[in-house]
């Protein structure tokens, strides 16, 4: 191809802008890194049983937009955006979760909103949704606005746990690997359960390490016990 003749790959307008984004994050966002395994075993095996049930298709990571809103309702900071003036930490009434996408055009992170009033189906076909226009490159603009936290996953990759940029302006995101079998020890001796790695990248001038570890624990729990997603 000429491009590679050249040595030199032209970027993209959404390329262009999302490395803006993310170098501005990285100089003015002074984030912490915490990291914790969830087991899945229970949640993987419900989420088959669930889709056949509500004739439905729900993705692990709906469970995870399901969980994540929950969790943000209990650890509302998780939702703050550090204020222009430095002077406080402005929290949104409605949360919107922006979640990564592997679009044509790029990585693009469209905002499933007001997530806190709708239920597992309508988050399973609202991220469906959206996923089918990024993929067709038809998100508006208003697709993109209105995220409080943001989700990442490259488990569909093989890749078992990484960090992701936080955007400017949320107070964090959430990455997660893939799903894998881990030896556990049991009353029989040794059992196999599926567990997933879940990283957190959140700014410091939002939430602490305290704050931040008591939600990434009440996520991880919320995973845990499925049933209290599909209520």
């Amino acid at each position: 191809m000429d491009i590679f003749r050249e040595n030199k790959v032209p970027l993209t307008r959404i390329q262009k802008l999302i490395g803006k984004y993310m170098l501005e994050s990285k100089r003015e966002g002074p984030c912490f890194y915490l990291g914790k395994k969830a087991d899945m075993t229970d949640l993987a095996a419900m989420r088959r049983s669930y889709c056949k049930a509500a004739k439905l298709r729900v993705t692990t990571n709906d469970f995870f937009f399901c969980a994540l809103a929950k969790a943000v309702k209990k650890f509302p900071l998780m939702a703050g955006h550090f204020t222009e003036d430095g002077g406080g930490v402005r929290i949104s009434d409605n949360i919107g979760i922006g979640f990564a996408v592997a679009a044509p055009q790029g990585l693009v992170v469209p905002v499933i909103k007001n997530i806190l009033g709708k239920s597992l189906p309508q988050i399973a076909h609202q991220s469906s949704t959206l996923i089918e226009k990024a993929r067709a490159n038809k998100l508006a603009l208003d697709d993109f606005e209105g995220d409080d936290i943001v989700f990442s996953g490259l488990g569909m990759y093989g890749v078992s746990s990484f960090f992701a940029i936080k955007p400017p302006g949320v107070a964090g995101i959430i990455s997660v690997g893939k799903l894998e079998g881990t030896a556990v020890p049991s009353e029989e001796g040794l059992t196999t359960r599926r567990t997933m790695s879940i990283g957190l990248a959140a700014d410091r001038r939002i939430a602490d390490e305290f704050y931040a570890a008591k939600f990434l624990n009440c996520l991880v729990e919320l995973l845990q016990d499925p049933e209290i997603l599909i209520a």
